[in-house]
């Protein structure tokens, strides 16, 4: 023993501690220590350096660490047994602290006592030092004895450090103390320790804040860990600053269930203001610690409180700043955005993870996405976020597919939502790529327009936003979908493709090869495709410096090929693809001359070209008429499009010829006799020019038409043998329309040359056809037919060209030849009625032949109109409103019906045919008449012509309401309608064609109007909208003054039946293209915006003139709203109340307020509560009436404030005043509600109901005994009004009544059971008779329910047994869900099932039973008994009654 004692002695190297403690403590206060050199060993007698160095570490000066040679282990319990067999112990650990206290006021000794220590690799301690040791600090905490008075030191010594920046003296003290207290083996006062540490996270900066805070999970007890984070979790509230720590240690403890909510909840409320460097800490921790229960609605609040606009605004800060700034300044601003964008970026990486590896996110996402119903709601972020998940979650693509089928058509996913996501996160979202791709490839699948279009946006921005790679991806994808023939697919890719080599031609030019592949295609493409595609090549072709391109020569070989070819449809496609060809040449060779004063050899060799091409093409055209005429209308668009531009040798050359031409082919002189035989006696008609006697020119319509007519096969065999262009007058109203082009463009606009043509009259013959068409065979009637078409398409190109004359003779003139062509459209639909089969020439020569022929709808309706007689069309009404509320039972049917009323949308009443309106209307002939040009509708403005100018000159009868006739105005507006509904349709009302026939006949006579933008229509009509406004103000002055002239009766004596209907179609037409203007999808865009408050200052300047200029916009769609809100008043009928009623609800929308709502549901409660006559005195019907009054209603329900109030009240007010009135009887509240009407009110009120009760939450154990009551008193209303309506079909037994009740009948008790019965579960104990009541009512339903299931069977109607299976089995889980119900509250005694009788209608018990259903007779009072019922389905459950339920309740608690 003594040696061993000697041997510790001698390890401090000689002299005894013991004897030299004083000297210690003197040396401590006075003496500083002594290094042997700058960087070397520290000596010095103070007592911590000499038991240090005996327990093995000796201690460095300057940058050296200390040095430990010995194993760490072995150094603390050499170190504990020297102070603990120390003769002052315990009086020495008080001086060791000193001396460490002493020893660490230099920073640099301090911090080698922080730093870990370096071991001394000598050849006797090779292998008992370890390769890492701690620090020395470390190692002292490590010793009970030491530990608190280290700790205490350390803390003490750590405020020195608060205001010190890192780096100062090369080292983090404040992070190297809080480190000293990680992974400690045993803290002896742990609760202290930390209770010091949050002390010093109060006081600290926050960088000390941050080091202390992520430490605490290393530093603490597992006891203490939910005291700590609940203290931590205070902090997060407190000080945003501190987010990041704090959710980084609270990820790593131990939390209880209550406080991780509590703490997410908190995470998510600073979710909108935490920065952006943070954002992505904060997300991963509400996503790491969300479970598979709550995800949905986690993710749902998560997703309402994370916008990327606000990660977006400082990037575009920044952005928009480095502008401002010098250039070493936009460097600086530049790094600022790409760190922004990698926190973003690093944002989807921490969700990705998330979907990735954390089982529910995905599916939980996909939800929240689905359950938002808000178009507003939906953000960048969901769309992003679908991407992402379809790139990383193979198995919810479909999911997602159907998520984005769903809501693009509602305006949820709208493309300005993708465009931003594109501008503003293309680096994030071009990771998922091969996601876009494929989803575009599927959209273009579709039937929906507005998915497809969609579709196509993804296509476009993928391009415009990615690398090159990934657009050739994108061009090839766009090939293969024009390759593959279909019409949809087609068109949307070759527009596409347009907008590509518009907006990036230098871009699009690499991948021409891919494009130029189509030409092996082209067999499957239209007249219009055939456009679209040269006009992509041509652009391709000729926007490259070398001229002798490979696309040039291809398709110069297939046009040439085109062109020599005797099938009509090559020759077309020859004649479309040269002129648009062409088109290409002549804008490149225009570019050139504007580059260089001088021609170069280039830009001659191109007109060289050009002039060629030309008369190819009007070589091959010069037998046939058609290719003709079709040559002429593509050279007319050629110099339209290109105005201005086109070179002055090619207009000279096209001029020079379409001058003679139409000359020479198509005008004489005005003669009193014309010679040759004609198959009817010519007539000059129509002049305008009368007082000029001499000089007077004629178009020579009916002799050509003869002679075409009757020499048809000779004469045109004898031409094309002799090589001459044949003369037809087909080509009439095409070689004016190139005539009048070519002539503004040579003169400027001027048409002075041509004007004599628009008052020259034509070579028709005697029109008085009043009971001379019986007469006639049927050659002379359809000859007649084709002399008035010929003459419309004339009139109609006239005013093409002359609308926009300024001279006031000239507009008296242009109205006039507006008058001509309604009184000729009169007697055209006369003669069409007189000619069944009749197909009309061809006057649109850019489609195909069979396009243009509608025998079918033509002849059906002169057959419908023909049979119908007087007494058979009040039944055709009846029927047609019955088929109306058949729609579930033929939606196919009903699909081609609408079809044809869109076709034709204005149909004449038994009075107007009394009127002499013509019994065949022309809408579905359109694809027979010349187009009109949008500058039409200029004649609208015509205020400056007064009645003095039309009396004197024209010898028409003064117009008394408004300037132009109301036939004209109706002819205006029905043109102008159908142009801004092909144009503007908003996609989510466009609907899938029921035939492709019918898809192509739609497309036809847009053809100039499809060459414009949507923007440009739109444009022209908000242009349109002070002289639109004039005329609706008219229109209601007019009708105001009748109703007062006749005091309030519209089938007063006084009234002309035929002006009324004129006026009311007017009125119509005016709200509708209000409404298709305002319904316009680009007013949502950001570009458009300008143009939306134009149009709403022009209708609130009506309100408030002069005072709209400074308006903000939601004061404009306010006082736009309540102008047109003026007109309810003067309404004539019930379609002008519901287009009004939509045209508010689209003011209303932008953006809608609950006061707007109120209004629109006041107004259509209204517009049903008024009785809607006719001129004639009958009530308005029929099927048309019937959609409008189904559209109408639907209205009313969606914007009433309760949609259950509003059931009730027509189901309990206005049907028992129905069922006690006449046979043809109304209800006085609801004059629309009628026997004939009520199916289709009956439909609305259970559509409305059972989507009305799908809105309310399902029961929830949590919820309180007040929110449980207001659910129960909704759902006892809800089933109260299902109570109703079911039991009305004992009175109104129709079928499709039945069928309704049988189809949502099964909807809401489905609805019932998963909404409603988790909530009667909980709240069964507290509202027992609330619920009991709520069950009895509900189950007197079920039963009429099934009484209609056994009426059906025994009238064997499949149309009605086909929803009996499925309603049975509702009915059958319903009971058994009662049951559960019941057991779940302990009161299943209550319950007993038995078997229903089959009972018809009216509860009559069916005697003609199978003999299946009295085999399980015995077995009905016992448990077994249910097997029986389940296999009949015919059970129902009585829950017997309130006492036995009393008694049962109080025995189970």
């Amino acid at each position: 023993m003594v040696s061993k004692r000697k041997l510790s002695k001698s390890d401090a190297r000689g002299d005894s501690p013991i004897a030299e403690l004083p000297q210690t403590k003197k040396s401590r206060i006075s003496c500083k220590e002594k290094t042997s050199a700058e960087d070397g060993v520290v000596e010095n007698d103070n007592i911590f350096v000499q038991l240090i160095k005996t327990a093995g570490i000796s201690l460095n000066a300057g940058e050296r660490q200390n040095d430990i040679g010995v194993d760490q282990a072995t150094f603390q319990k050499k170190l504990c047994q020297i102070l603990r067999k120390h003769p002052f112990y315990p009086r020495v650990v008080q001086e060791f602290i000193s001396g460490l206290e002493t020893h660490i006021k230099d920073r640099d000794q301090f911090r080698n006592c922080l730093l870990p220590c370096a071991p001394v690799r000598g050849e006797g301690t090779r292998n008992l030092v370890h390769s890492y040791c701690e620090s020395l600090i470390k190692l002292l905490l490590g010793i009970e004895t030491l530990q608190p008075a280290v700790i205490t030191l350390l803390l003490e010594k750590l405020p020195e450090f608060f205001f010190d920046t890192v780096g100062t003296f090369g080292t983090n003290f404040p992070r190297l103390i809080v480190n000293q207290f990680k992974w400690l083996d045993k803290i002896l006062d742990s609760k202290d320790l930390v209770m010091k540490l949050m002390q010093m996270v109060s006081v600290s900066p926050a960088t000390i804040q941050h080091d202390i805070i992520t430490s605490l999970p290393e530093i603490l007890e597992d006891s203490q860990q939910s005291e700590v984070a609940r203290e931590v979790s205070l902090l997060l509230k407190r000080d945003s600053r501190l987010t990041v720590p704090i959710l980084d240690a609270l990820s790593s403890l131990d939390l209880d269930a209550g406080l991780l909510a509590e703490v997410r909840q908190s995470a998510m409320i600073i979710v909108p203001a935490v920065k952006l460097e943070d954002l992505p800490v904060v997300i991963k921790f509400i996503l790491h610690n969300i479970k598979a229960v709550d995800a949905v609605e986690v993710i749902s609040a998560l997703r309402k409180n994370l916008d990327l606009s606000s990660c977006i605004l400082p990037l575009q800060m920044l952005s928009s700043q480095s502008k401002l700034k010098s250039q070493p300044q936009t460097s600086s601003s530049t790094s600022q955005v790409s760190s922004s964008q990698n926190c973003v970026k690093l944002l989807f990486d921490v969700i990705k993870l998330a979907v990735r590896f954390q089982k529910g996110i995905s599916e939980a996402w996909i939800k929240a996405i689905e359950n938002t119903v808000s178009m507003s709601d939906h953000k960048v972020l969901d769309l992003i976020v679908l991407l992402l998940i379809h790139t990383t979650n193979t198995k919810s693509r479909k999911q997602i597919e159907r998520v984005l089928r769903n809501k693009i058509p509602l305006g949820c996913v709208p493309e300005q939502l993708l465009q931003s996501a594109f501008r503003n996160h293309s680096l994030i979202i071009k990771d998922f790529f091969p996601s876009i791709l494929s989803l575009a490839q599927t959209f273009l699948h579709s039937a929906d327009p507005c998915v497809i279009s969609f579709g196509s946006c993804m296509y476009k921005q993928a391009f415009a936003a990615f690398d090159s790679y990934c657009q050739q991806e994108v061009v090839s994808a766009l090939v293969t979908h024009i390759c593959g023939g279909n019409d949809v697919e087609v068109d949307i890719s070759l527009d596409v493709l347009t907008d590509l080599v518009t907006l990036h031609t230098s871009s699009l030019i690499r991948y021409a090869t891919f494009v130029k592949n189509i030409l092996d295609y082209t067999e499957k493409l239209n007249p219009q495709q055939i456009r679209k595609l040269f006009y992509i090549l041509g652009e391709l072709a000729f926007s490259q410096r070398q001229e002798d391109s490979y696309i040039q020569d291809d398709m110069h070989m297939v046009i040439r090929k085109w062109l020599s070819s005797t099938v009509p449809k090559y020759k077309q496609m020859g004649i479309i693809g040269a002129i648009t060809v062409a088109g290409s040449m002549a804008a490149k060779r225009s570019k050139e001359d504007r580059c260089s004063l001088e021609r170069t050899q280039q830009s001659e060799e191109h007109c060289r070209q050009l002039s060629i091409l030309l008369d190819l093409v009007s070589y091959c055209c010069e037998q046939s008429p058609e290719a003709l005429a079709l040559y002429y209308d593509e050279l007319a668009n050629l110099i339209e499009k290109q105005k201005g531009n086109l070179d002055t040798q090619i207009l000279e050359r096209i001029g020079k010829s379409v001058v003679e031409d139409f000359s020479n082919d198509f005008v004489v002189d005005l003669t009193p006799a014309v010679d040759g035989v004609h198959l009817f006696p010519v007539k000059s008609l129509y002049n305008l020019d009368e007082d000029e006697s001499q000089g007077t020119i004629v178009i020579n319509l009916l002799p050509l038409l003869s002679q075409n007519w009757l020499g048809k096969g000779v004469d045109e065999m004898a031409t094309r043998n002799q090589g001459k262009k044949i003369v037809a007058p087909a080509c009439l109203s095409p070689s004016f329309r190139l005539l009048r082009l070519y002539t503004t463009e040579q003169h400027n606009g001027s048409m002075e040359e041509i004007d004599a043509l628009l008052g020259c009259p034509l070579h028709l013959t005697d029109l008085e056809i009043e009971g001379k068409l019986d007469s006639l065979t049927t050659q002379e009637r359809e000859f007649l037919c084709s002399l008035l078409f010929y003459a419309l398409n004339w009139f109609r190109e006239v005013v093409n060209a002359f609308c926009q004359q300024q001279d006031l003779e000239m507009k008296g003139k242009v109205l006039t030849r507006l008058q001509n062509i309604t009184e000729l459209q009169n007697m055209l639909g006369k003669c069409l009625a007189a000619s069944p089969g009749y197909v009309p020439p061809r006057a649109i020569f850019d489609c195909e032949a069979l396009e243009a022929a509608p025998t079918i709808n033509a002849v059906g309706l002169v057959k419908k109109k023909k049979t119908g007689g007087k007494k058979q069309k009040p039944e055709g009404s009846k029927d047609s409103s019955a088929d109306h509320s058949q729609m579930e039972e033929n939606p196919e049917g009903n699909q081609l019906e609408a079809e044809t009323t869109q076709l034709e949308k204005v149909l004449l009443d038994t009075t107007e045919k009394k009127s002499g309106i013509p019994l065949v209307q022309l809408q579905s002939y359109r694809a027979f008449f010349r187009e009109l040009d949008l500058e039409v509708f200029t004649i609208l403005h015509c205020g400056l012509l007064t009645k003095s100018i039309l009396d004197s000159e024209m010898h028409t009868e003064a117009r008394e309401i408004v300037q132009l006739g109301p036939a004209e105005l109706a002819f205006l507006l029905d043109d102008l309608c159908q142009k801004l509904e092909h144009i503007l349709i908003p996609p989510a009302a466009k609907r899938a064609p029921f035939l492709k026939q019918g898809k192509a006949c739609r497309k036809i006579g847009f053809s100039h109007l499809c060459q414009r933008s949507s923007q440009e229509v739109a444009q022209c009509a908000v242009e349109l909208l002070k002289p639109l406004c004039n005329h609706m103000e008219n229109m209601h002055n007019y009708f105001q003054a009748l109703i007062i002239e006749n005091q309030g009766v519209v089938d007063g004596p006084r009234v002309n039946i035929q002006e009324h209907q004129l006026m009311s179609s007017c009125y119509q037409q005016l709200l509708q293209a209000f409404h298709l203007l305002f319904a316009w999808s680009g007013f949502s865009q950001r570009e458009n915006s300008d143009l939306l408050r134009s149009a709403l200052k022009v209708l609130a300047d009506r309100l408030k003139p002069g005072e709209t200029e400074f308006l903000l916009l939601e004061d404009l769609i306010s006082e736009s709203f309540h102008y047109l809100l003026n007109f309810q008043h003067s309404i004539p009928n019930f379609q002008c109340a519901l287009t009004l009623t939509q045209l508010l609800i689209v003011i209303a929308e932008k953006p809608v307020t609950s006061w707007k709502k109120d209004k629109i549901a006041s107004l259509a409660k209204q517009f049903l509560c008024q009785s809607w006559m006719q001129p004639s005195g009958m009530r308005e019907k029929g099927s048309q009436f019937s959609d409008a009054l189904h559209t109408l209603l639907c209205v009313y329900m969606e914007h009433t404030d309760n949609i259950l109030k509003a059931v009730e009240d027509i189901s309990s007010v206005g049907v028992p005043e129905l069922i006690n009135s006449a046979n043809d009887g109304y209800s006085s509240t609801y004059p629309t509600l009628t026997r004939q009407t009520f199916p289709v009110f009956f439909q609305v009120m259970m559509a409305q109901l059972e989507n009305s009760v799908r809105s309310i939450s399902a029961g929830k154990p949590l919820d309180s005994s007040e929110v449980q009551l207001e659910k129960l008193l909704h759902w006892n209303m809800a089933v109260r009004d299902f109570h109703i309506l079911v039991n009305l079909v004992k009175v109104f037994d129709s079928r499709p009544v039945l069928s309704v009740c049988l189809k949502y009948g099964r909807l809401f008790v489905e609805a019932f059971l998963k909404l409603a019965m988790p909530l009667l579960d909980y709240s069964f104990k507290k509202h027992r008779e609330d619920v009991q009541s709520l069950l009895k009512t509900l189950q007197l339903s079920t039963r009429q329910l099934h009484h209609m299931c056994g009426h059906s069977k025994i009238h064997q109607d499949l149309g009605l047994t086909n929803h009996v299976p499925l309603l049975k089995k509702s009915l059958e889980q319903f009971v058994y869900r009662v049951k559960a119900m019941l057991a779940f509250n302990h009161c299943q005694e209550a319950f007993w099932v038995g078997i229903l009788k089959n009972r018809d209608l009216q509860g009559e018990e069916i005697l003609s039973q199978d003999s299946e259903e009295n085999d399980p007779g015995e077995g009905v009072s016992q448990l077994p008994r249910e097997d029986p019922a389940k296999e009949e389905g015919d059970i129902s459950g009585s829950k017997g009654g309130s006492e036995h339920d009393d008694d049962d309740e109080e025995s189970s608690e």
